[in-house]
C-alpha cells in the first residue's frame, strides 16, 4: 500500500480515519468486557468485545505512520477524547470543563507530534525554522 505523501489532505484524513477505527475498536471491545464483568451483561459480550480488541491490535498496522512509539503516542492523545465521548453517548457520563481541556490540551500534543518538522529519517529537527 502506498501512503499518500506526509502532511497531504489525504493523509490527513487517512491518518485521522484509521485513528477514529481505531478508537472505535478499542473502546468498543473494552466496554464490551466492561459490560459482561462489571454489569453482568451475557458472556458473549465479553467475548464479542475479546474479538474487536485482537481486531483493534491490528488496525493500528495500516497507519502511514512508521514509528510505532510516535503512532501510539497520538493514538493515546486521540483516545482520551474518545473515550470522553463514548463515555458521554453510552454511559451518560457528565463531562465536565477539565475533561474537555485536557482533551483540547491533548489533542494540541497530538498536532505537535503529527506535523513537527523532522529529518527524512524522522530523527530529530530539521535545524531549518
Amino acid at each position: 500500500m502506498v501512503a499518500p505523501a506526509h502532511g497531504s489532505a489525504a493523509w490527513v484524513a487517512m491518518v485521522a480515519s484509521l485513528m477514529l477505527v481505531t478508537g472505535l475498536a478499542e473502546i468498543g471491545g473494552g466496554w464490551l468486557v466492561w459490560q459482561h464483568v462489571r454489569n453482568s451483561k451475557p458472556w458473549w459480550w465479553a467475548a464479542l468485545g475479546s474479538c474487536v480488541l485482537v481486531v483493534y491490535g491490528f488496525i493500528p498496522t495500516l497507519q502511514p505512520l512508521d514509528d510505532f512509539g510516535r503512532l501510539y503516542a497520538v493514538y493515546g492523545g486521540i483516545f482520551i477524547g474518545a473515550s470522553f465521548a463514548w463515555g458521554a453517548v453510552f454511559d451518560g457520563m457528565k463531562v465536565d470543563s477539565g475533561d474537555i481541556i485536557g482533551s483540547i490540551v491533548c489533542l494540541l500534543g497530538v498536532g505537535v507530534i503529527l506535523f513537527w518538522r523532522r529529518d527524512s529519517d524522522g530523527e530529530g529537527d530539521r535545524g531549518d525554522g
